[in-house]
């Protein structure tokens, strides 16, 4: 009987699954880091967008507090309708900053801190109004205003 050749060994190399594992393997490697750095850049991005951000409402924080008086007790203003006629009534109006108290003399109501307030006044003849404020350490400042009655 003739003895039947035996069977060849495959070599390992050979097999098709190790190559298409090993390139399914590298392309999910390549996937990965690709949307990593696409990740990174992005939280990159977004930390300068915000960064900026907090820049400019610090600046715009910064520029509505020195438009509002800043630190530094303040008369932004004073003024009035500077000419009425006898019976009719007059706006007087005031904006202050850092003021504890505040009057106006002669009395024209109740008065108190504001930025922009303004009241009725009907003087019968002419009348110098003056502010004045004060702040919590004692410091004050005065300023005046006349309307002129016809």
């Amino acid at each position: 009987m003739p003895l039947e050749p035996e069977p060849q060994k495959k070599s390992p190399l050979k097999n098709p699954i190790i190559y298409t594992s090993a390139l399914v393997l590298i392309a999910a490697l390549y996937g990965g880091v690709v949307l990593y750095m696409r990740w990174s850049e992005n939280r990159s991005i977004e930390r300068q967008r915000a960064e900026r951000n907090t820049a400019r409402q610090n600046e715009s924080d910064r520029a509505a507090l020195e438009q509002l008086g800043g630190k530094e007790l303040a008369i932004q203003s004073f003024y009035a309708t500077p000419y009425i006629r006898r019976g009719d009534s007059a706006q007087l109006c005031y904006g202050v900053a850092n003021a504890k108290t505040i009057t106006i003399e002669p009395p024209v109501g109740e008065v108190w801190a504001s930025h922009s307030r303004c009241l009725d006044v009907s003087p019968k003849k002419d009348t110098t109004y003056t502010l004045t404020i004060q702040d919590a350490a004692g410091n004050t400042q005065q300023q005046s205003v006349s309307i002129k009655v016809r």
